[in-house]
């Protein structure tokens, strides 16, 4: 009985909530979703910001009746997860080639491939690939698009690890510092959650807000 329970726990889980996902799968999940998130074009709905940051900020243990994570295996389990899935990603771009993106029907997987494009010609190949680490979906179709566009295996993995682990440890520890300097703080967990989504999204209105006005530039008369 108690195992249908849990069971049914897990099946019930909502995977656009961070604590959902803790709550029923543990450190492994984060290495799961993350694995999804960067790896896989329909994983990029996943909460990888604020999976990260809860799961750092639980890991502290001071939040009165959550799920208690260990911080050593979740940095291993979020690292582990993160490289893999950016290296899938890259190595189904390179097979495939951009046929993937040209069935999804997906108008915020388009744009986000939009901008992972105009990251690279921007920032050239290492600045954008880590730079692509903090941005919803811009982190999911780049991995993929790098593939396609044939940058080279050692200049994408050296890069793709460099800005994984310093994504993924840094939000997590950022998250557990949080948690560690504050009493009960699961009681401020959906507005912290809710701040990491909107700090998140920022670089995407940023860039938007860039491109109206460079848009707006080009259309006005000389």
């Amino acid at each position: 009985m108690t195992t249908s329970m849990h069971l049914a726990s897990q099946l019930a889980v909502n995977v656009l909530d961070a604590r959902s996902l803790l709550t029923a799968f543990g450190v492994l999940g984060v290495g799961v979703v993350l694995f999804a998130e960067t790896g896989l074009l329909l994983g990029f709905f996943l909460p990888g910001d604020s999976l990260l940051f809860t799961a750092g900020l639980l890991a502290t243990g001071s939040a009165e009746g959550a799920v208690h994570l260990s911080l050593a295996p979740l940095l291993i389990s979020a690292a582990v997860g993160a490289l893999a899935g950016a290296q899938c990603g890259y190595l189904i771009g390179r097979r495939a080639g951009g046929s993937l993106l040209a069935r999804s029907r997906s108008q915020r997987l388009h744009d986000g491939a939009k901008r992972a494009e105009e990251l690279l010609e921007r920032y050239g190949f290492a600045k954008a690939i880590v730079l692509a680490r903090f941005v919803p979906v811009v982190r999911t179709v780049l991995n993929p698009l790098a593939g396609v566009l044939e940058v080279p295996v050692r200049t994408f993995t050296l890069w793709q690890v460099v800005g994984g682990l310093v994504w993924s440890a840094g939000v997590i520890l950022a998250g557990y510092a949080l948690g560690s300097s504050i009493p009960n703080v699961d009681r401020y967990l959906l507005p912290l959650v809710a701040l990491i989504v909107v700090v998140s999204l920022t670089p995407l209105l940023a860039e938007a807000l860039r491109s109206r006005r460079e848009a707006k530039a080009k259309g006005e008369p000389r």
